[in-house]
């Protein structure tokens, strides 16, 4: 009994002392969040914390040194089972309150920060207002049986645009409110270097070169690295460069070697159990696979998956071609400068790449027609 008091007082002492360390502190009234346990992630990997929650009520404090971006998930989000959760950038020494419907909107208020933060929200979803409404038409159209290939042409022939518009839209608002540290934020809304730098510039010195740099300074490095990549990738994944070969194991333990295919079309997949899309698109890539059955061959290059995880999901989706695991640092991804996933390589019977497509694309089926229907 003793020994459990000990433990106890220990725990109060301990929690007692986390929350004179804590410098943020956020409270939570959210409703269709109903949920007894609330998981606290940095990105969607590191988990930082496990919150009690009530009706969608729930507070959490934390001792953070910069600006993060905290996800506040259910563990059935985590699990696939459902998609109930919410970001927030956190900042040391501020407080935030966070109320309203998950299904409809939320609202932030709190200090001076958080009240600059809801304003930068408000407008961003007012720039954005244009493209929601259009990415919905577009999901309406695709849910009652609409052209995939017309709506994706639609797509991308009007959608730069308004992109352009709305990123136009965040500059002229950071021009005006140079001194809001919450604009640093509006960095997420960018992929283009030139255009976060621009971003970076409309700030004013203090808010630039203040505590928000530990936020915007590895989005615009990731940015540069990225581009770094996708230049490589142009040049290694281009039409009529040769494969790199390679040898993995393969789902029965035996070495496969690339190069055996030679004198045949091969589709190299790079996916993982753990990417919707390339899962999604298994149906359709089955009913190819025999539709062209001797005339071209599948690898399946699993990627950031563990090796159950793996054998687990072929076996699950039935998939019937030759499958091949890539450790984590197998260095095939880099070989190839994988950038998304799903990646599909098609090479010719020379062992060269004829095209690389990423993403869930019809221009895949399309180009296996073009290829192997004749």
């Amino acid at each position: 009994m003793k020994k459990m008091i000990l433990s106890a007082a220990l725990v109060m002492a301990s929690a007692a002392a986390m929350a004179q360390k804590a410098n943020f502190q956020l409270k939570v009234d959210m409703k269709n969040f109903a949920t007894d346990t609330v998981l606290v992630y940095k990105g969607r990997q590191a988990k930082m914390d496990t919150l009690m929650s009530k009706n969608g009520k729930f507070a959490y404090s934390a001792a953070i040194e910069k600006p993060v971006e905290y996800t506040f998930c259910t563990p059935s989000t985590m699990r696939g089972l459902e998609r109930k959760m919410f970001s927030l950038v956190c900042m040391p020494g501020e407080k935030a309150e966070l109320k309203g419907d998950l299904k409809t909107r939320w609202d932030v208020t709190g200090s001076k920060y958080y009240q600059q933060y809801h304003e930068v929200d408000l407008m961003t979803e007012a720039a954005g207002k244009e493209m929601s409404s259009f990415t919905d038409s577009l999901e309406n159209k695709l849910q009652n049986g609409g052209d995939k290939n017309a709506i994706m042409a639609e797509y991308e022939a009007k959608m730069p645009a308004m992109q352009k518009a709305k990123q136009e839209k965040i500059l002229a608002f950071v021009a005006q409110h140079p001194d809001y540290e919450a604009c640093a934020t509006l960095i997420d809304e960018f992929d283009n270097i030139d255009d976060m730098e621009k971003l970076v510039d409309a700030l004013s010195e203090q808010v630039r070169n203040g505590r928000m740099k530990a936020y915007y300074q590895p989005a615009i490095d990731y940015a540069k690295k990225r581009a770094e990549a996708e230049e490589k990738a142009k040049k290694v994944q281009a039409s009529g460069v040769e494969a790199p070969d390679f040898t993995l194991k393969d789902i029965k333990g035996n070495d496969f070697t690339l190069s055996s295919l030679r004198g045949k079309y091969v589709v190299l997949d790079f996916w993982g159990s753990w990417c919707g899309w390339c899962i999604k698109g298994m149906p359709e890539m089955k009913k190819y696979y025999e539709k062209y059955k001797g005339k071209f061959e599948i690898v399946g290059v699993d990627c950031n998956d563990t090796e159950a995880k793996w054998k687990a999901a072929v076996e699950k989706h039935q998939l019937p071609w030759i499958h091949v695991y890539n450790p984590r640092q197998g260095g095939i991804t880099e070989k190839y400068a994988i950038q998304g996933y799903p990646t599909k390589i098609v090479l010719n019977p020379e062992g060269k790449i004829v095209k690389t497509i990423t993403g869930e694309d019809p221009a895949f089926y399309t180009l296996l027609d073009e290829v192997l229907g004749k």
